[in-house]
């Protein structure tokens, strides 16, 4: 079981990303409850950055948290998966 090590009140924004790379949640507080925002991709993995060690914590800038996000990896940027049709 993983236990959160920082104070989810603190205004910082927590993520996890699933076993299979597609899916992250990321909780944060805004004042008056916790919010959870999920995002599963069609296609492709979300990058994910690595920790010192094991359930360390890592700090990204908000570009990054954007790109993240987005399922772009800051590393490689121009690599990114468009679908052909909408709807």
């Amino acid at each position: 079981m993983m236990v959160l090590q920082h104070d989810p009140f603190s205004g910082h924004l927590f993520a996890f990303r699933g076993r299979k790379a597609n899916l992250i949640k990321i909780v944060f507080w805004d004042g008056s409850g916790l919010c959870l925002f999920t995002k599963r991709l069609e296609q492709g993995r979300f990058p994910w950055p690595s920790a010192e060690e094991t359930g360390g914590t890592v700090a990204l800038t908000s570009e990054q948290l954007v790109m993240l996000i987005e399922g772009i990896n800051w590393r490689a940027p121009e690599r990114r998966w468009r679908p052909t049709v909408a709807g």
